[in-house]
Formats: structure tokens, sequence, C-alpha cells
């Protein structure tokens, strides 16, 4: 169980210490979370539980899960100690069960994720991810919650063409007719609606657009090129990617991401967007390989690029995603954990 693994044991020590978290205005409340069975929601939800646990912070968390009996099970290490802080609600974000009791504040994590599913079912990407953020806002709105925090993503960028830093109000090119923007046009529209039910409505929603995060809790036969890079070097082969590499992104530690979302519930401004990533990792897939093999491997890992796959139409377009996360960090924000260690952190607890 992650809860064991003695990496997550300080992960969640390290989050409880951080003066950015605001815990005080956590104090006594109900936070709502969708797609608490995922990468970030479980490591958002075991915090919580973690501070409910030894700080006396009672706290209550009431998770949105498909399938209860598969979210028992992930949860199984927390339970029976944690069972008065977790309440699991079976349902989907498209059509949420009743929740009777109030709600001081939401995070919606739930999304769908992985390229090909996005090629695949596009329609199913956009509706989900629209659906899905609408029913959260409403369910916010009738409660009178005193902070929500929407999890989007670098992707609702697009096609950069320079490496200056992007400041939370720069947007590029993104091909609305490719089945793959399904997931960035669809996050967009989602922050529109956010701002939109900001503006009409006065629901306290913060946006905050996240690097691509991995760390503990990522499994090992995961489909996304952070993982597939450590599998890798753990079998002794060779890092083969189906594009040219160039591409250049920053990324987040997963419990840097829980540590910025609990301070956007309580301190992010309503109606904006906030990004949120490690400067210190920004660089190119191919030089994110090369650091992998070189550094985690044992010499018999080479990096191989096979641009003319283009990535059979999976992945974002090349371009530079360096983004400015100036913003976040006047709030008091800082990341803590850097591409090396994030590596070596999420290996351990595979």
């Amino acid at each position: 169980m992650l809860r064991d693994s003695l990496i997550f044991q300080e992960d969640l020590y390290a989050i409880l210490q951080n003066p950015a978290v605001p815990w005080k205005y956590l104090r006594n409340k109900t936070v709502f979370i969708t797609g608490a069975t995922g990468l970030i929601g479980y490591t958002l939800t075991c915090a919580l539980l973690q501070y409910y646990l030894t700080s006396a912070g009672n706290v209550r968390v009431i998770a949105l899960v498909r399938d209860r009996k598969k979210a028992e099970e992930k949860f199984a290490d927390w339970l029976p100690e944690a069972q008065e802080a977790l309440t699991f609600v079976e349902g989907t974000v498209e059509e949420p069960p009743e929740i009777p009791c109030m709600l001081d504040y939401i995070v919606h994590c739930a999304c769908p994720t992985g390229s090909s599913y996005f090629v695949e079912h596009p329609v199913e990407t956009v509706e989900t991810i629209y659906r899905g953020t609408k029913q959260i806002l409403e369910l916010a709105r009738k409660k009178g919650t005193s902070g929500v925090v929407f999890l989007s993503s670098m992707e609702v960028y697009g096609e950069i063409r320079n490496r200056n830093k992007l400041q939370e109000s720069v947007l590029g090119y993104i091909d609305i007719h490719s089945p793959r923007s399904s997931y960035p046009e669809g996050k967009r529209l989602a922050e529109n609606l956010c701002c939109a039910y900001a503006q009409e409505y006065g629901v306290p929603v913060t946006i905050a657009r996240l690097a691509q995060t991995f760390g503990p809790g990522v499994d090992r036969s995961d489909g996304r090129v952070f993982a597939y890079m450590a599998r890798c070097v753990l079998e002794g082969c060779d890092i083969r990617l189906n594009t040219d590499g160039s591409k250049e992104n920053m990324y987040l530690y997963t419990m840097d991401a829980a540590s910025a979302i609990l301070l956007l519930l309580v301190k992010g401004e309503r109606g904006m967007a906030y990004n949120v990533a490690n400067n210190e990792t920004y660089c190119s897939v191919k030089e994110m390989a090369e650091l992998v093999a070189k550094e985690l491997g044992d010499g018999s890992t080479a990096v191989r690029l096979n641009a003319s796959q283009n990535g059979g139409g999976q992945y974002p377009p090349a371009g530079y995603l360096r983004l400015d996360v100036s913003k976040l960090e006047q709030l008091g924000w800082r990341p803590t954990v850097f591409l090396r260690e994030m590596y070596i952190r999420m290996i351990a607890a595979f």
C-alpha cells in the first residue's frame, strides 16, 4: 500500500509542515473531491486525512467515485483509522448523486486522462469535461461553497512557438479540427464556464493550470511518457520516442500540486487562473529522457528518436510551454521537489 511507503510518508509530513498551506482555514471543514482515486485526487485526499489524524484538524472528505468497492480497496490502508473523516459517494461528475450535507470547499479533479483516449473518444472527452464541470459549479452555487478549485492543464496554451514565459492571459493556437484537441479545447471551455459562474453567480472558483504532474502513486504500467521512461531504465531497455523529442514542457511533483491546490482553495482569486509548475524542470522531452537514462539507469539505456511517426496524432503539437508561476508564488507557494528527485521518488514508490 502506498501509505506504507517511506517516500509517501515523508511527503505527507512535508505538506503538513508547508507554511504556504492554510491548514487553519480547513479545520472543521468539509471538502468534496471529485476524481479522488486518480493521482492528484488521491494525493490530495491522503494529505487531508493525514491532517485529520495528526493535527486534530477535524476535516471531513467526501469523495466522489465511480466504483465504491474499488475506492475502498484503494484507501484500505486509511480505514478504519480515518473512516469518520472519509465518506465515499458513488456516481459520476456528469450525473452526481445528491449530497445532503454542506460543502465548505470543492476540488474538481475528475477528468479523462491519456492521449489515446482523447483521440479515440473525443466526444466523450469534451462532454465529460464540460458537463462534469457545469454540474460541480452548480453544486457549489447551491451549497454556498466557500471555495472551489478546477484542475485545468497547461495544454490550454496550445501551440506556442517561442520560449517566453507564459502568463495566464496568453493563449496559443489549437487545431480545432483535430480529435486530440478535444482535451485542451474542453479545458478551455470549462475554464470559461468557471469564469462565467464566478461573474454571474458569484461562485468562488479558481482555476489551477497544472503542468504534467507525477510522483508516488503513479502505477508502474501507466501509459504516459514519464512512467514509460521510468520503466525503461528499470528494465534496462532503450527509451524510444515516437517524436523528435523537441517539445519543451515544465513538470510538477504530486505533493507540490496538492499544496498549490489547497492554497488556491482558500487564497485564490475568484474567476482567475494560476499556473502551477516547477520553474527548474523546464526541458525538452528528449532532454528529460536523456536525464532519466543517464542519472537513473545502469548505462544500458539509450534514447532513440523516431520523428517520422510523429506520435500517430496522439500527442500535443511541438512547442514551448514555459509557464510563468509568479502569480502563484506571490501567494507564498514554492515547489519543493525537482525533476531528478521526482523520478527517484516515483520509482521508489512503484
